[in-house]
């Protein structure tokens, strides 16, 4: 008997390599902000360089375990492992307390004004989505 009915079809495809990519992207902001020098800090805007040097380390391990858990979460999606969702949900889990933390407790829509909301819904929006896509793709048969 054929497997064939269990591939996923392209789409699936297609939005996991992309999410795989999305990820690495964050883990790449990740150490761009873990390892920020003093020149480039002192190049930003007094609002957000405060931002940056008054983080709190829960904040900053929320946003670690958020993109960390997105790579590997991804990189199972795309090897079609149920283990996705698991991990992709730990990752919504960080990256809903780094936007409880942006929205809520320090000043960023102040220091980046309106605009600069758009990315840290999007990355909400994009965590959800992974979540449902990936239990979706497992009620389907596509991930074991």
């Amino acid at each position: 008997m054929s497997n064939s009915i269990n591939k996923p079809n392209t789409g699936f495809w297609v939005i996991s390599i992309v999410a795989l990519i999305w990820n690495a992207m964050g883990v790449m902001a990740y150490f761009g902000q873990v390892y920020m020098t003093d020149d480039v800090k002192n190049a930003l805007p007094e609002a957000q360089r405060a931002l940056y040097e008054n983080v709190p380390s829960w904040v900053t391990a929320a946003f670690a375990i958020a993109v960390f858990a997105g790579l590997l979460g991804c990189l199972l999606l795309v090897l079609r492992k149920k283990l996705a969702t698991t991990v992709l949900t730990i990752s919504l889990l960080g990256v809903i307390a780094q936007m409880i933390y942006n929205f809520f407790m320090s000043n960023a829509a102040e220091a980046y004004g309106p605009g600069g909301m758009i990315m840290p819904i999007m990355v909400l929006v994009i965590a959800f989505f992974l979540v449902w896509f990936s239990k979706n793709a497992t009620a389907k048969g596509w991930l074991s």
